[in-house]
């Protein structure tokens, strides 16, 4: 077996869910710091994150639906941050939306994240990591009760911690 396959073998087995397709809105790699909440630059968080997180979290690509980590994750526990370990989402907010990636209802805290308009001209709002200033998903209007919203969330952008292991 080749070097390149054994290295391509061992980030498949690192990183569940690892699968990303481009989307509408690809966002170029900058040295510039990516948001107000965080020094680091996106050259930094592409030195310090699995390349399919960083992919997802900062160049604008998503996950395969039903081939990612947490679509279909059924512990309890909450849901942080891949790059900065902060919690965002928790498994009593988490539901099955058929989409074939993780949905929640609302995050932990609202501070937690930013929704704003989604840059593709979509029409579509983007859901942000408030502490990395990385992609995390969209929201819709599309969600059950309580709050009729669905945080469509990419599971490489999120770190899931068990309640009990």
């Amino acid at each position: 077996m080749s070097l390149r396959r054994v290295c391509g073998l061992l980030l498949v087995l690192s990183v569940a869910g690892c699968e990303v397709e481009s989307s509408a809105s690809n966002t170029p790699a900058s040295t510039q710091p990516t948001t107000q909440s965080t020094s680091k630059t996106r050259n930094e968080w592409k030195q310090e994150l699995p390349s399919c997180t960083y992919e997802v979290m900062f160049e604008g690509k998503t996950e395969r639906p039903f081939k990612n980590a947490y679509y279909n994750e059924k512990r309890k526990g909450i849901y942080v941050s891949a790059a900065t370990g902060k919690p965002l989402f928790s498994s009593h907010d988490k539901y099955d939306s058929g989409t074939g990636w993780p949905s929640f209802v609302r995050p932990i805290d609202e501070s937690a994240v930013i929704i704003r308009p989604d840059p593709d001209g979509s029409g579509r709002m983007e859901v942000i990591d408030a502490s990395s200033g990385g992609h995390l998903g969209h929201v819709f209007d599309d969600g059950p009760e309580p709050t009729g919203k669905r945080f469509c969330i990419n599971s490489v952008a999120l770190k899931f911690i068990p309640d009990e292991p």
